[in-house]
C-alpha cells in the first residue's frame, strides 16, 4: 500500500532525524528529493553506507541557498511540492527568507516540519541526541547511548505530524506548519524512566525475575515472561521462582539453545546481541 503516492517531499535536512523521516514517507509512496548544501550531508562523511541506505531511491541535489541559481531552483521545488523538511534553526531560515510567514505566503498549499531541538521559546537553542538523553537520565557514564534515541523518535514523531498536515491540507485547511522538538521526543522514550518503572530494581529494572537477563553457559539472554501465563509456563518448566533459581537455570545451557527452548514453548525469550556494526 503506498498511500503518499503523488506526495512530493523536500528535505531540506541533513544528518539523521530529517533523512530517516523522508526514508519513512518514501516507503510510504511519496517522492522525495533530497537537498544539501555544496559540501553534502555530513552523514555521508560519518557514516556513508547508513546515508546511502537513508537516501536510496531520493533525488539527490546539492545546492548553494545563497545563491541565485540555488534559490531559483529551490523555488521551483516548492512551487510543486507538499512537503517541506527542515532542521535548521527557525533564526538561520528566516535570514534565508525561507521562514514560515514567507513560504506560506509564496506557497500557500506547502507544508512544513521543522525538526528543532527544544520546544518554543527555546527553538533557536542548540542541542543533540546525548545531551538531550543526558538532560533525562537515560545515560550511564561513562558509556554512551548505544542508539540516537532523540533522532529516531524524533523522525518518527516528523512522519506522523507530516501526515497530520497532509491530511489537514486535504480536508481544506490548506498549508500548515508545524515544529518536531527533538527533546520532546526524547522526553516521551523517557516516560518509563520518569515513572520509575526501570529504574534500578524496580519492575522492569531488574526486580523482577521473570523479566530480567541471565548469563548462559556462553552469552546472555533476555527473559520477558511478565505476562502471568508466561511466567506460570516457565516457572512451571524450570522449577524455580527466584531470580537466584533463574540464575542457576539459565546457566544450565547456551544462550542459543535457550532461545530455541523458548520458541517450541512460547515465551518470550532472546539471545543478546553483542554491540556492533552490520
Amino acid at each position: 500500500m503506498k498511500p503518499l503516492s503523488g506526495i512530493r517531499v523536500l528535505n531540506l535536512g541533513v544528518n539523521v532525524p530529517c533523512p530517516a523521516a523522508a526514508a519513512r514517507l518514501l516507503r510510504m509512496g511519496a517522492e522525495v528529493t533530497k537537498l544539501e548544501p555544496p559540501a553534502g550531508d555530513p552523514l555521508e562523511g560519518y557514516h556513508a553506507g547508513w546515508y546511502r541506505e537513508l537516501a536510496a531511491g531520493q533525488t539527490v541535489l546539492r545546492l548553494d541557498l545563497k545563491s541565485a541559481e540555488g534559490r531559483n531552483t529551490l523555488d521551483e521545488l516548492l512551487g510543486d511540492g507538499d512537503l517541506l523538511l527542515t532542521a535548521t534553526r527557525p533564526t538561520a531560515l528566516e535570514r534565508l527568507d525561507l521562514g514560515w510567514a514567507t513560504l506560506h505566503r509564496r506557497f500557500p498549499r506547502l507544508c512544513q516540519v521543522a525538526v528543532v531541538g527544544y520546544p518554543a521559546p527555546r527553538e533557536n537553542e542548540a542541542g543533540h541526541d546525548l545531551t538531550y538523553q543526558a538532560s533525562l537520565g537515560l545515560l550511564s557514564p561513562p558509556a554512551l547511548p548505544r542508539t540516537l534515541l532523540a533522532d529516531m523518535a524524533g523522525a518518527e514523531l516528523a512522519v506522523s505530524t507530516a501526515l497530520a498536515l497532509l491530511l489537514n491540507r486535504e480536508r481544506g485547511g490548506g498549508g500548515a506548519y508545524a515544529e518536531v522538538a527533538l527533546s520532546e521526543a526524547a522526553a516521551a522514550m523517557a516516560e518509563p524512566l520518569r515513572h520509575g518503572c526501570t529504574l534500578p530494581g524496580a519492575l522492569l529494572g531488574g526486580g523482577c525475575p521473570e523479566y530480567n537477563i541471565y548469563q548462559a553457559k556462553d552469552g546472555w539472554v533476555a527473559v520477558a515472561a511478565l505476562e502471568p501465563h508466561f511466567k506460570q509456563r516457565l516457572e512451571a518448566a524450570l522449577a524455580v521462582s527466584t531470580i537466584a533459581g533463574y540464575q542457576s537455570a539459565f546457566a544450565m545451557r547456551s544462550a542459543a539453545e535457550w532461545q530455541t527452548w523458548g520458541q517450541e514453548r512460547d515465551l518470550p525469550i532472546g539471545v543478546l546481541k553483542s554491540a556492533g556494526c552490520d
